[in-house]
């Protein structure tokens, strides 16, 4: 992992992002991005009669904002020596998704607005468009990263053939710590298999890593997304990470069933790989 991208809008949930961001570069020892979107105001576009933001004050406005885009990266990455900064006129989405493909990032870390519940952290949001359409992994968190130390990490998957990818690409995030990797399938009523053939398949799939801190887990719940959730809480999970089909984003493993029921349960980090 060479390259983390770090987009920021100077919220909270950016800050947590990129002290999470902080760790894992120092871990990793990769090169930072940290990148900030706004859109152009209308008097550097609009030259003509009747701008009421003329360039002056449009050229003021972004030197503040690089201002204090150099301030952020000295008070969140003070211990990182390779940051770089970056300002782009795009919105959120485009700008991440482009700036990433740039830089050839291998990791995208974001903060999340959103509350309790998942599918208010991930879906419909630019968060969740990064996610769905992001080459690159994408962990998206919702809380303080400060004290950022993963010794539990899940990978979630039906370990059939075409998550081989994305697991891989897990497995060059797992390697920069000394973590306990738990490799977990979640069994529903509508999609039920006996263990030891599932225990089988995790087999096959891991047998071409060199994997040596692992547990394979099979895990018996009314749907998958409880079943990640209750599994990552009883096991204390640092991480959570996912394989998702970018044609539907996360709406098909996170939906309104869980609403409810796990409203006040802490979301953990989430990491996901496009297949």
């Amino acid at each position: 992992m060479k390259k983390i991208l770090v987009p920021t809008d100077f919220s909270k949930p950016s800050e947590y992002a990129s002290k999470l961001a902080s760790t894992i570069a120092k871990s990793s020892d990769s090169e930072v991005h940290l990148l900030h979107m706004i859109e152009i105001p209308t008097g550097i576009i609009d030259m003509g009669g009747g701008s009421n933001f003329s360039i002056p004050e449009s050229m003021l406005y972004i030197r503040k904002v690089r201002d204090k885009l150099i301030n952020y990266k000295q008070k969140f990455f003070p211990e990182n020596n390779n940051v770089k900064h970056s300002i782009r006129f795009q919105n959120p989405y485009e700008g991440i998704r482009d700036y990433g493909k740039k830089i050839n990032a291998d990791l995208i870390v974001m903060g999340s607005k959103g509350h309790t519940d998942l599918e208010e952290i991930l879906i419909g949001s630019n968060t969740e468009k990064v996610v769905r359409n992001s080459e690159a992994p994408v962990l998206v968190t919702k809380k303080d990263g400060d004290n950022f130390n993963p010794k539990n990490l899940i990978f979630a998957s039906s370990f059939k053939p075409d998550k081989n990818k994305a697991f891989t690409r897990f497995l060059d995030f797992a390697n920069n710590f000394d973590s306990k990797i738990h490799l977990l399938k979640i069994n529903t009523p509508q999609k039920f298999e006996n263990t030891q053939k599932t225990k089988d398949r995790i087999e096959n799939f891991i047998s071409k890593h060199n994997l040596n801190n692992y547990s394979i887990n099979v895990y018996n719940d009314s749907s998958v997304e409880r079943g990640i959730l209750n599994y990552s809480n009883e096991i204390n999970a640092d991480v959570i990470a996912l394989a998702t089909h970018g044609r539907s984003g996360l709406s098909h493993i996170f939906n309104g069933s869980i609403t409810k029921h796990l409203s006040k349960k802490a979301i953990k980090p989430m990491l996901t790989f496009k297949v």
